[in-house]
């Protein structure tokens, strides 16, 4: 996988799980019948998986924004980047395990921590993919980067000058930068 496919697998890997990650932890998890006085009826509580474990929706939304940091690195820190996501994803995952196994004193609803186990590991291979061959992928394109048309002074363009003249010269439609 080479060039942009691979790049594109990567970053919706690391969308994909995340946001199913974010999706799994806001839904309830655990239910809980609350019993209450005689006259009451039974009370049915719920907690959602970023109330039982707050951590992992935080680190669901990092790896959301992990996933589009992909695009705009390159080279060795996307490769760093790679990393971080796969442990980030590993991560996510043990949570799901956790909401899994975990005696939270309630019945556990068990489709939301093993998609919340999915999403992270969908996190993972895209942060390993990244790892393991991002540095071949291509970057954005430098474009939108201002290149310079002749190299600026040490002092810069306004040698002496306020930045009250500057403004004064952006005022009359000068450009304070060219002198």
């Amino acid at each position: 996988m080479a060039g942009r496919r691979g790049l594109a697998y990567a970053v919706l890997l690391c969308l994909a799980g995340a946001g199913l990650a974010v999706w799994a932890t806001s839904a309830t998890w655990e239910s809980v019948e609350v019993v209450r006085q005689d006259p009451m009826p039974l009370l049915a509580e719920g907690r959602t998986g970023a109330q039982l474990l707050p951590w992992l929706s935080a680190l669901a939304l990092v790896g959301l924004a992990g996933g589009g940091a992909v695009l705009a690195t390159r080279g060795r820190l996307r490769r760093v980047l790679g990393g971080l996501l796969a442990l980030l994803g590993l991560t996510v995952a043990a949570g799901g395990v956790y909401g899994l196994v975990a005696d939270f004193g309630g019945r556990v609803v068990w489709h939301w921590p093993a998609l919340c186990l999915f999403g992270g590991l969908l996190v993972a291979a895209g942060g390993l993919l990244t790892a393991l061959r991002g540095q071949r992928w291509p970057a954005m394109g430098a474009r939108y980067e201002r290149r310079s048309r002749r190299p600026v002074e040490p002092g810069g363009p306004i040698q002496g000058a306020g930045t009250a003249d500057a403004w004064e010269a952006l005022d009359r439609g000068e450009d304070p930068t060219v002198r």
